[in-house]
């Protein structure tokens, strides 16, 4: 489950060790142009006891590597082994307008991180020829002083879990060819193998036999409920699909809205962004298909429900992610915890 990233960390340290004793098993918080999530995940460490704590997640471009590794490592170690590094290249909008750094080769740039972070953490001596990144800087770029060091801590573990937040399609095949983890968004348990099962093939492919099968995590929001209330909570969906699928980029340039497209919603996707993009906010929230919003909500009778977990277990999600709606959140996560353990 996701914490609320825009809400008060102490408020939000307090529900997190709630969730924990419901049966939560992993709690992500999030950084955008928002707090950092570093001191939210340490402070969660010091509240909480099993749960595992991740970001969901660190833009790869916010950090140097070797910093994200430092960072990684230090949060492992308040948890007692319980930190997962979620990494994602974010956009343009906000690695350019926010951090004001280039947003270049995100795919290069990802592997690159992945592989200082994991040489970090096994305390090896960090020499690093890259695309993006070059350890130790080379003399014509700085005072040619640099030399290779390694961390002087010992980590808690030397094999941190990383996930990858990927929606293209070089993208998602690298995450399955690297990470431990993948984390899509806006994901259509009974569409989703037509957009990426070839990408995620392709880099399975590619995986070193040592790494564990990848866990994908999805899911959304959860409620047992009579019929009208869940066709209420399912059109609040709408609000944030029509922000991402219409508003997010630009023409031509948004991720979501070409997942949209993948889908087989293409005039709607169309519909949606120029609505959105004319300032027909609410326009474009009507069109979003109810079709979509049914599919990947979790939300309606008991029957409905159990259907719907079914369908994102079959659709080869490993770890299900839930935002509990409505008056009983804790009684609804134990619930769908009996189900699915």
């Amino acid at each position: 489950m996701s914490l609320n990233y825009s809400g008060d960390p102490r408020q939000a340290a307090a529900e997190a060790a709630d969730l924990e004793r419901a049966g939560i098993d992993m709690i992500w918080v999030a950084e955008l142009y928002s707090f950092d999530a570093v001191s939210i995940l340490g402070y969660l460490a010091a509240k909480t006891e099993t749960v595992e704590l991740a970001s969901g997640i660190f833009p790869i471009y916010s950090r140097t590597p070797t910093l994200t590794a430092m960072t990684a490592a230090g949060l492992d170690a308040v948890s007692g082994g319980r930190f997962v590094l979620g990494l994602g290249a974010s956009g343009p909008q906000v690695i350019e307008g926010w951090h004001g750094v280039p947003y270049r080769k995100p795919l290069a740039a990802t592997r690159e991180v992945i592989e200082i972070c994991r040489k970090v953490w096994r305390r090896e001596k960090v020499e690093h020829d890259g695309e993006i990144y070059q350890l130790p800087l080379p003399a014509d770029q700085g005072t040619g002083l640099g030399k290779p060091l390694k961390l002087i801590n010992h980590p808690v573990r030397t094999d941190i879990p990383v996930y990858i937040a990927s929606l293209g399609p070089k993208n998602v095949a690298l995450t399955a060819e690297v990470a431990d983890g993948w984390l899509p968004v806006f994901f259509h348990p009974e569409r989703a193998r037509q957009v990426w099962g070839d990408d995620l093939e392709s880099g399975r492919q590619k995986r070193d036999a040592a790494l564990a099968p990848m866990e994908v995590v999805a899911g959304g929001n959860v409620a047992i409920c009579d019929e009208a209330t869940a066709e209420k909570i399912r059109n609040g969906g709408r609000m944030m699909t029509a922000l991402y699928v219409g508003g997010m980029g630009a023409k031509g340039k948004n991720f979501y809205n070409n997942i949209f497209h993948k889908y087989g919603y293409e005039a709607e996707a169309e519909q949606i962004q120029d609505l959105y993009l004319s300032g027909q906010k609410d326009s474009a929230e009507a069109a979003v298909p109810a079709e979509y919003l049914k599919s990947t909500a979790m939300v309606g009778d008991e029957g409905w429900v159990r259907d719907r977990v079914q369908a994102y277990k079959d659709a080869g999600v490993t770890r299900l992610s839930l935002n509990p709606v409505g008056p009983n959140r804790l009684e609804t996560i134990e619930k769908i915890k009996s189900w699915v353990s």
